[in-house]
């Protein structure tokens, strides 16, 4: 009996250990940032994201050329001299390049659409009080206050640049080159009807109603997602995205977004950390070359018209000479732009969109180094040929493809700023770059309007050399971001290289 419900003990607990066929947990699935954005795609949304932060660029360009168009008329009613026309644009750009560095690491930590808020109420409300200004001292002081604004609207282009797939940033960030030219464009056409009728202060708050309007309809746009997540708050992230993806008619990544938080934000040594000093030291180098260059042509060209220096012959300077002292004795001592000089001006100015297109190819093909440091060099030689004495028409020639070139350079290391820095520094370094950009912008008026009064040879050559250097250091940027993701942090590049090692290494 014993034996069997022995038996039948061992039989039981034989069936117990039979093999048995257990599923396997289901793998969660999970997905990037980037995912997200690549799946989303291009769509309706980035229409709308294009045009509201696009225009911002609208207001940046009608508060800038708004310098190069009020200076003769400021210069007549307080009587100023080369020195304090110049000192006007500088201290725009001493304010420009404090806040800079300073609403860059705010949009680190804080988001960049407050940032960009706050910065356009700042700009908008000085450039109203601008229009009232008394005397010349108090229109340098609000206008420099005007620059502290303006420094924090750049954050406009990396919101674009952090929600834009891959494939498209290539062909639409060039194309808000198209916003700043229309900014351009109504400042000087609104100049050459306003000045001459109601003046200047009226001129001032006709500019400030584009950003008016801009801030009113910020509410349109959601907080950058690649913020949110870097900043923990992915549930708000995948809100955002959710409802892109809805407004394009677009479906969501599989699974959960899953990035890890991070815990240092930007800050202003990261930019001189080993893995990006170059790279910083060359992109200031540029910047610097490049606002310099740009300033210095749209305020040159200007010098030249207002001044009629078309060749910078001494026949040239004699006859400017003689027309001083003939308008000293009037009630006005200076020489007021003529109608004439306002269409040099609005023709050369469309030169900033006429290479636009092969720009963006240039961009797409031979890649961001390659396009910048081309269109660099051939700024350099354009600055030289303006030296060379020709009529108006030759005049208007080499302006219009002088600012077709360095508006090309410009519109291209904006692209590659936003492109090179990851996430948790992009503000912050784009916000570096921007403030010493802003030292060629306050250095570019003592050259254009001072020195070009004792010697247009010499100042021509000095910005020709500018960008000789600055295409040097375009062509030897250690790095390349033509079809590269946008990073996260700053060990992405490490992560994404091992992941491409691992896989070649499973598919052998």
């Amino acid at each position: 009996m014993v034996s069997r419900q022995q038996g039948k003990i061992n039989t039981i607990c034989l069936d117990d250990l039979s093999p048995v066929t257990i599923d396997p947990p289901s793998e969660r699935k999970t997905y990037s940032i980037e995912d997200a954005v690549e799946t989303i795609g291009f769509g309706r949304f980035h229409i709308m994201l294009f045009m509201i932060m696009g225009s911002t660029g609208v207001v940046e360009a009608m508060e800038i050329m708004l310098l190069a168009v009020v200076s003769p008329l400021i210069r007549c009613e307080w009587h100023l001299e080369d020195w304090q026309v110049a000192l006007v644009t500088t201290m725009v750009f001493l304010g420009y390049m404090v806040f800079s560095i300073f609403f860059g690491y705010l949009a680190d930590r804080y988001g960049r659409l407050k940032i960009l808020l706050i910065s356009f109420i700042w700009g908008t409300y000085f450039s109203l009080l601008t229009s009232f200004a008394p005397t010349y001292s108090w229109f340098v002081f609000l206008r420099c206050m005007v620059g502290c604004g303006v420094a924090g609207h750049s954050q406009g282009f990396i919101i674009k640049t952090e929600y834009l797939p891959v494939k498209y940033r290539g062909c639409m960030l060039p194309l808000s080159q198209v916003f700043w030219l229309a900014g351009s464009l109504l400042i000087i056409g609104f100049g050459s009807v306003i000045n001459p009728t109601v003046g200047w202060r009226w001129l001032v708050r006709v500019a400030s109603i584009p950003g008016i309007i801009l801030i009113l309809v910020f509410k349109f746009i959601p907080e950058s997602a690649r913020f949110n997540v870097s900043n923990g708050n992915t549930q708000a992230a995948v809100k955002t995205l959710t409802w892109i993806a809805k407004v394009n008619r677009s479906v969501m990544p599989e699974g959960a977004l899953e990035e890890p938080a991070m815990e240092e934000r930007g800050k202003f040594m990261d930019v001189l950390h080993s893995k990006y000093l170059r790279t910083t030291l060359q992109l200031w180098i540029i910047w610097l070359g490049i606002s310099f260059a740009y300033y210095g042509v749209i305020l040159a060209s200007s010098e030249l018209l207002e001044r009629n220096l078309v060749c910078g012959s001494d026949q040239a300077i004699a006859d400017e000479g003689k027309l001083t002292i003939e308008e000293t004795s009037g009630p006005c001592r200076c020489h007021m732009l003529s109608p004439a000089d306002y269409q040099t001006m609005i023709i050369s100015t469309l030169g900033e969109i006429a290479l636009n297109p092969l720009n963006i190819l240039a961009i797409n093909v031979l890649g961001r180094r390659m396009a910048m440091g081309i269109s660099l060099a051939g700024t350099g030689i354009f600055f030289l040929l303006l030296n060379i004495c020709t009529s108006r028409y030759g005049l208007i020639a080499i302006l219009f493809f002088l600012r077709a070139l360095v508006a090309a350079s410009f519109n291209t290391v904006y692209i590659y700023t936003a492109e090179v820095y990851p996430t948790v520094m992009r503000a912050i370094g784009m916000g570096t770059s921007g403030s010493v950009c802003r030292i060629g912008a306050m250095t570019a008026p003592f050259i254009a309007q001072v020195l070009m009064s004792t010697s247009v040879v010499g100042a021509l050559c000095l910005f020709a050399t500018v960008c000789v250097v600055c295409a040097l250091s375009a062509f030897c940027l250690p790095i390349e971001t033509k079809g590269r993701a946008l990073q996260q942090d700053m060990n992405d590049s490490t992560r994404q290289s091992n992941t491409r090692w691992l896989t070649c290494c499973h598919q052998e």
